[in-house]
């Protein structure tokens, strides 16, 4: 039953749906989604069209926007709006620690988990489409793996769509995980010096508090295990358009004198474990790789091994020397599956993932070739998280793609720019930009 309630400016209603698990099998173990379908509550008896959102990741529930805010507002202006908790995350059917056990062992969470990738996402779109529209096509709008989700939705069911929004996600339509991450760590680097410049003080800052962690065993109050390769991943910050700030108040008072001498703060310990811990979205770590997995090859761990092509965010090499230490970004290490209680009895099945060899293809370039569905892309330039040269060769390869590259917004500009970015990309899909 579904239950409606209101916040300021919109009327939300829960809404709960039952798929396959595995949609080539209807006949099988089904899931549960849920959904959370918003309308301006000046608008709650008019027929409106729908937009469904695709949010990033992956293994992010949607936003728990209250009232109107960021996109949302511009985006009710004209649509119902479906606020889709995809597979595994937030009020859908769980996947985590807790409940992955309930499969059997390793081998099996690893099989199940196969489920979770950006095709199935679409289907799961397809099969309550019609219960949610009465069988019309609707808008979907997809923020960074969302956008994934959407190319994959024009390359799946383009009948489904009657518009299609990317911000920030056009994925490489053939990269191995390897090439993504070669892309990304000059990216990252870019964003640390940048950062660097911005706050020279924090170049002395991140030296002593990286030195610290090489020399004392550090463990958060969560048990989370605190290395130097975790204080340097913290640089996924970076990303986004308040984070290089975040980053610097973050450092800026890391330290506490004790008896024992200097120690990392109980402050600088809670923020830590806050950024760090997956406890709240453990897909991302599980499936990160694997959704760029579309051939026989295994991603068997792919920014471990390239990082070490990097030399440079070696933390032991840079102290060693006077070089500033380099964060790194939006990536997944084996270590952190030993350094996360929320992620540590899932090893064997992140090791499983990663060894797979029968990753199947998640774009069709001649259906994107021959695209009719309107559709529109924010390209965000020197993006950390999805690489411009990669989404501008994707851009090409969908017909009637209209792209905006920008270097106004980080990857987060359709939270950070308001209504602006989504204004602006349905002006483009309408063609009256």
């Amino acid at each position: 039953m579904s239950v409606s309630y209101r916040q300021p400016g919109v009327v939300l209603t829960d809404r709960r749906f039952t798929v396959p698990l595995d949609h080539a099998n209807p006949s099988g173990e089904t899931i549960e989604l849920y959904a959370r379908e918003c309308v301006a509550s000046d608008r709650t008896g008019q027929n409106l069209p729908w937009l469904v959102y695709l949010q990033g990741g992956p293994g992010f529930g949607a936003n728990r926007f209250i009232g109107r805010p960021a996109w949302l507002g511009r985006a009710l202006k004209d649509y119902r709006v479906l606020l889709l908790d995809q597979r595994g995350t937030g009020a859908s059917t769980p996947a985590n620690r807790q409940t992955l056990p309930l499969r059997g062992g390793a081998a099996a969470q690893a099989d199940y988990l196969t489920h979770f990738r950006a095709d199935a996402i679409v289907q799961d779109c397809e099969a309550i489409r019609p219960q949610v529209t009465g069988g019309a096509p609707w808008a979907v709008l997809g923020q960074s793996f969302g956008g994934f989700c959407t190319v994959a939705y024009l390359s799946l069911a383009p009948e489904g769509l009657s518009t299609a929004l990317i911000t920030g996600g056009l994925p490489s339509l053939d990269a191995h995980a390897d090439d993504v991450y070669r892309a990304a760590f000059p990216r990252i680097e870019r964003k640390v010096v940048a950062h660097y410049a911005r706050y020279p003080q924090d170049v002395e800052r991140a030296r002593r508090i990286a030195d610290h962690l090489l020399t004392h065993d550090v463990v958060l109050p969560n048990g989370y295990r605190l290395t130097v390769e975790a204080f340097q991943s913290l640089g996924i910050l970076l990303g986004g358009s308040e984070g290089s700030h975040r980053l610097h108040f973050l450092l800026e008072d890391a330290f506490v004198r004790t008896p024992r001498g200097h120690e990392l703060s109980d402050a600088f310990q809670e923020q830590a474990q806050g950024l760090l811990s997956y406890a709240g979205h453990p897909l991302y770590a599980l499936v990160h790789e694997a959704i760029y997995g579309q051939d026989a090859r295994p991603t068997d761990w792919s920014a471990e091994r390239v990082r070490a092509e990097f030399p440079r965010f070696d933390a032991a090499k840079a102290l060693a020397g006077d070089e500033p230490l380099l964060f790194t970004g939006e990536s997944v290490h084996p270590w952190m599956f030993d350094c996360d209680p929320a992620l540590r009895p899932l090893r064997e099945t992140a090791e499983l993932l990663a060894a797979r060899t029968d990753w199947t293809p998640l774009y069709d370039p001649a259906r994107l070739a021959a695209n009719e569905v309107p559709a529109a892309a924010a390209v965000y330039h020197d993006d950390m998280y999805v690489d411009t040269g990669h989404a501008l060769t994707t851009a090409r390869a969908i017909r009637g793609l209209r792209t905006w590259v920008t270097d106004e917004f980080e990857h987060d500009g359709v939270r950070a720019g308001g209504p602006r970015v989504l204004d602006r990309l349905l002006a483009l899909a309408r063609d009256e930009a």
